[in-house]
């Protein structure tokens, strides 16, 4: 599994970024997103920026990575069920208690499919 990290912007230096994240420091490569201000946040993979993202989901997608190393240092030291349960309801607040949703850009490929279904064959 590939997982882009939110890192914060400390400067620019030509097309890269040195931005701050979870595993330090490191430099960016920006040709994709364009210049960054200092203290954007962006999701990085294999050092370049994929996405500009706001604080919020920085934040978001920093709990879940914190609740993720929580829940798998929990599972090697043997942790019971309520603890599991827990660790998940306080790291994925927001997906406890919710059906998942399809994204935005499948519902017109849904929708065409359920219609199309729908029709009489017999017409």
């Amino acid at each position: 599994m590939c997982l882009a990290l939110p890192m914060q912007v400390v400067c620019m230096e030509g097309t890269f970024a040195l931005c701050e994240g979870r595993n330090g420091r490191e430099r960016i490569d920006t040709l994709l997103s364009g210049p960054l201000e200092p203290g954007q946040w962006a999701l990085c993979f294999l050092g370049a920026v994929r996405e500009v993202i706001a604080a919020e989901r920085a934040a978001q997608i920093g709990a879940a990575l914190a609740g993720l190393e929580a829940i798998l240092a929990e599972t090697s030291a043997g942790a019971d069920q309520a603890s599991m349960d827990t660790l998940i309801s306080s790291h994925f607040s927001d997906l406890v208690d919710r059906q998942p949703q399809l994204p935005d850009f499948l519902r017109p490929s849904l929708e065409s499919t359920l219609s199309s279904t729908s029709e009489d064959p017999m017409s």
